[in-house]
């Protein structure tokens, strides 16, 4: 009896269901979702009758093809794959993103980025992958680059000071054919990328590039001359930064810059160009000059730290003026004479796009103020730093015709403000500053009222950075007016630190500040190192700042630090840090 129940329980079943169909649902549980279209393919006859593609044309198609228990059993090695990625992400205290992956910072290991490296195949949507600033990385890229086809729909990778080798860059050269998407690839910080090594990119990088990052790479001459042959065949590059690569100009005689200058005529898509520390001298200027003519969508070129130029640019500014479309200049700290800068006020009417000028850190820069302020498209400028420019009165108050429209004033290093801090305040715009910084320009109480009453009428509302930094003759009343007064609801840093090897009591002024933090709800960061205050204070303080979640930069109680060392244990003093930036 039982044995024939049984038999009609089969039977009974077989009306529903084949026992083809019983053998094969449970072969496809056991299989993986990679051997499911040849088992698809298997059975195309006997599933032709129900109309179920072979081969769906979309994953959507092959979803509803399948059986719930296949597609139960994809779902789930989808989930385990992720979950391994989330996994390998919570240990580098990151989280998963399957478009975004970002482990900078995280002292990953030549092991961590072979476990990476596995782990691309289960990340198919990945567009940016950043594994800048590991320094262990060097010597072991090619357990990365071996897997790059996994990942081809990539359009940004970062691997900035990595310690990257020949033999990394060369691996990276095979790795780059299989991003045909890449527009942002940045390098920068390996020196091992100079020396040749960058050869080994040529032919590899497709077109759709944009942006290409080499900065301080020890490129050569040699570099330069590859770097021109890539650049002009990336119709599309739109940034080149190769700043601080002082070798690039040396060697003139083997054509170097001059070959890339030349080059770059035909990247006509190039809008900026980052040329910082890089050894230009005049002649330089000379064959970018030609090149600049050509590149009529440039919008920022950095020269800037190029103290070589010093001279020479009064007799090669002329071709910046047919960059009509540029829209910042960097010259800061190029040892700019003054033939320099009156030559460049000849030619600034004719940039009528420009909303940055740099010419800080330039000593001559501080007499040609009024000239070069009266040359300037005015009501579009939005930064004019002229920190370190040696500025008089009569500057000062040239200075004060561009305050309004200014989102950035920086007249640090200048001590002539002090005492007169009034004239440029007092033409500030409500709602228009968003970077003050005033280091080191010898303010005084006075000052810090007028700051205060300016604060009180709400001309500093979108205020984020200030900077008050080495004004050690502000009394006590000076600060306690400032943060007294309000208005500053948008501050995000705020540096209040004195002079190296200085020290003062803020006790009298501290107890205003703590009352004033609960009024800027977006202070990130707050600088107040060598002042000094009792143990009560202090603790309030750090409490403050930590329960807000504020970067506090304040030394330690010396007081203490200095009854647990003897004489013999105390560290030598550095040397102070007031003196002005070198030119």
């Amino acid at each position: 009896m039982e044995s024939a129940d049984g038999q009609r329980g089969g039977d009974g079943g077989s009306q529903r269901r084949s026992p083809l169909d019983v053998i094969m649902s449970q072969i496809r549980r056991k299989r993986s979702a990679s051997d499911r279209k040849p088992l698809g393919r298997f059975l195309s006859r006997t599933l032709s009758q129900t109309g179920i593609p072979e081969n769906g044309e979309s994953e959507g198609k092959e979803n509803r093809g399948q059986s719930p228990g296949v597609a139960a059993a994809a779902e789930s090695e989808r989930h385990i794959g992720w979950g391994r990625v989330c996994v390998f992400l919570q240990k580098l205290g990151k989280k998963a993103d399957s478009r975004r992956l970002s482990l900078a910072h995280c002292d990953l290991t030549a092991t961590d980025l072979l476990e990476l490296a596995t782990l691309l195949h289960l990340l198919p949507q990945l567009e940016e992958l950043d594994v800048s600033w590991n320094e262990l990385l060097g010597g072991s890229l090619t357990v990365l680059t071996t897997h790059l086809q996994h990942v081809g729909g990539i359009r940004t990778l970062r691997l900035c000071s990595c310690r990257l080798n020949t033999d990394d860059i060369t691996a990276l050269g095979e790795g780059l054919s299989y991003l045909p998407l890449l527009e942002i690839l940045d390098l920068s910080w390996n020196g091992g990328v100079g020396g040749g090594a960058l050869q080994s990119l040529l032919g590899r990088i497709h077109p759709p590039l944009r942006e290409l990052h080499l900065v301080a790479c020890q490129l050569t001459a040699a570099d330069a001359t590859a770097l021109g042959g890539m650049a002009a065949v990336l119709p599309r590059l739109c940034v080149l930064d190769i700043s601080c690569n002082p070798r690039l100009t040396q060697e003139v005689d083997a054509g170097g810059f001059t070959d890339l200058a030349t080059s770059l005529s035909q990247t006509i898509s190039l809008t900026t160009l980052r040329l910082q520390s890089c050894g230009l001298m005049a002649d330089c200027l000379d064959a970018l000059g030609g090149s600049l003519r050509c590149l009529p969508s440039m919008r920022e070129l950095d020269l800037s730290c190029n103290k070589h130029l010093s001279g020479g640019l009064s007799s090669h500014t002329g071709h910046l003026a047919h960059v009509t479309h540029l829209e910042s200049l960097d010259l800061h700290q190029c040892c700019l004479t003054h033939a320099d800068l009156e030559a460049l006020i000849q030619v600034l009417p004719s940039l009528t796009a420009l909303t940055e000028l740099d010419v800080s850190s330039n000593k001559e820069a501080g007499s040609v103020v009024h000239p070069l302020v009266s040359a300037l498209p005015l009501t579009q400028m939005r930064r004019l730093p002229l920190n370190s420019c040696s500025l008089n009165e009569e500057s000062l108050t040239a200075l004060a015709l561009a305050v309004p429209y200014l989102r950035s004033v920086d007249v640090s290093w200048c001590k002539v403000v002090g005492g007169r801090l009034a004239l440029l305040l007092d033409a500030l715009q409500p709602s228009v500053t968003v970077e003050l910084r005033l280091s080191s320009c010898e303010l005084t109480s006075d000052d810090l009222h007028h700051l205060a009453a300016v604060c009180r009428r709400g001309c500093l509302s979108s205020l984020k950075v200030l900077d008050l930094s080495y004004n050690g003759s502000v009394g006590d009343a000076g600060w306690s007016a400032l943060f007294a007064a309000g208005g500053l609801g948008s501050l995000e840093d705020a540096d209040l630190s004195l002079r190296p090897l200085t020290s003062s009591p803020c006790l009298a002024w501290l107890p205003t500040l703590l009352g004033a933090l609960p009024r800027m709800p977006v202070l990130a960061r707050l600088a107040m190192q060598r002042w000094t205050a009792g143990s009560q204070e202090r603790q309030q303080l750090n409490y403050s700042t930590k329960n807000r979640g504020i970067q506090l930069e304040w030394d330690p109680d010396i007081t203490d630090s200095a009854c647990k060392m003897t004489d013999e244990e105390r560290p030598e003093e550095s040397q102070p840090e007031e003196s002005q930036p070198e030119e």
